[in-house]
């Protein structure tokens, strides 16, 4: 057999199994109504939670960022320099969340392996919930440290792994929000356990910044948590509606990323243009308290209109909301019956998600409406 019959045999064997995975090209922005293929759909797929995606004060302000500082930045920020909105957006961002300082990168994928194997080598321990981020996983296994990856959620497993952890430096790692699940990480629990084995804590926000904690400022101020032993990361092309991630925490540390982060230090700098419309984003999510308490009323909505239903809606009280459905090929029949009907809502599958637990993700965002909702409601309730 070739190569490329091996391949093709694979990809084969892959569509047996419902697990191909195809693209949808669309042609318009970013919104509830989107085109694709001549089609409009009405889309539950973005993580878009507070509708700046396609914001028109946002474009606006990309528009004057390009007239300004162009398209491109030129090289790595140590070799070709970083504009002044980079400095300006990691100030503001570090006042934002409450924390000394804030470094950014070019996508929170990046952000997340760049930490982990900056901070920790093969002396050291990592501790990572077992449904973290795909970014946090590659990570933890890039890294070299002594790997514990405990049950999900289970603080008592983590305890246990910490107790028995001879390791001078420890880390555990943790999504905030659960991409894929929706519900929130105990993270009072998790600094108080890193506080008792002196162990760093590493949150993961990208699913809750923006959209949790007074004025939207991340899980962090939705549980009023603060210490030295504390980085955040999140992702600015979710809620904040444009592209890249940030990380912050205790100034030495954050410098230690700026020094040691392969992924910050060898990576083409993000455009300045993108930073320099990050800044007005922030504002909005900022001024945002209507788009959050509007989401919340349309994640109120969708629960109550979807008990009942034969399949399983997970708990969340998040923009996540998970309705399991089992099987891959059923979950591919409901996702394609939904398409039908010009809904487009996603269907993830192993190794996305445990075998088994094939879903539907439901994607709430600030900028759907009522009726919207109840129209995905109307036509769940018939196919269920």
């Amino acid at each position: 057999m070739t190569l490329t019959e091996a391949f093709t045999a694979q990809l084969e064997a892959l569509d047996k199994r419902a697990l191909l995975r195809r693209r949808r090209r669309i042609d318009s922005p970013c919104g509830p109504l989107v085109e694709v293929a001549g089609r409009r759909l009405l889309a539950f797929c973005s993580n878009d939670y507070l509708g700046l995606a396609a914001d028109p004060a946002l474009v606006v302000r990309a528009q004057e960022g390009a007239r300004l500082y162009g398209v491109g930045s030129g090289g790595s920020q140590f070799i070709s320099g970083f504009y002044a909105p980079h400095q300006e957006l990691e100030e503001r961002l570090a006042r934002f969340v409450g924390l000394p300082r804030a470094l950014c990168f070019s996508s929170g994928y990046l952000a997340n392996i760049g930490i982990i194997t900056a901070l920790l080598g093969p002396s050291d321990a990592v501790f990572s919930d077992e449904l973290n981020h795909a970014s946090l996983i590659d990570g933890v296994r890039l890294c070299g440290a002594d790997r514990h990856v405990y049950p999900h959620l289970d603080m008592a497993a983590l305890a246990a792994a910490l107790a028995s952890c001879r390791s001078a430096r420890k880390l555990v790692a943790s999504d905030a929000v659960f991409s894929m699940d929706g519900d929130l990480a105990p993270l009072p629990v998790l600094l108080a356990l890193c506080e008792q084995y002196d162990a760093m804590l590493l949150v993961d926000d990208a699913h809750g910044f923006g959209v949790l904690g007074p004025q939207g400022r991340g899980s962090l101020a939705h549980f009023a948590l603060a210490a030295p032993r504390i980085l955040t990361m999140g992702t600015l092309g979710k809620a904040a509606g444009v592209a890249g991630a940030f990380v912050a925490g205790a100034e030495e540390v954050v410098e230690w990323l700026l020094q040691r982060a392969r992924t910050y230090i060898f990576e083409t700098g993000s455009p300045a243009l993108l930073a320099h419309t990050t800044l007005a984003a922030i504002d909005l999510i900022e001024s945002g308290d209507a788009r959050r308490l509007h989401l919340q009323a349309l994640i109120a909505q969708l629960r109550a209109g979807l008990q009942g239903l034969r399949w399983t809606l997970s708990e969340s009280t998040t923009p996540i909301q998970p309705l399991i459905i089992g099987s891959n090929e059923d979950a591919l029949a409901l996702g394609t019956a939904l398409l039908e009907q010009g809904l487009w809502v996603p269907v993830i599958r192993p190794p996305t998600v445990a075998p088994g637990t094939a879903r539907l993700r439901i994607s709430l965002s600030a900028a759907h409406t009522p009726s919207q909702v109840d129209r995905l409601i109307a036509a769940l309730q018939r196919l269920g």
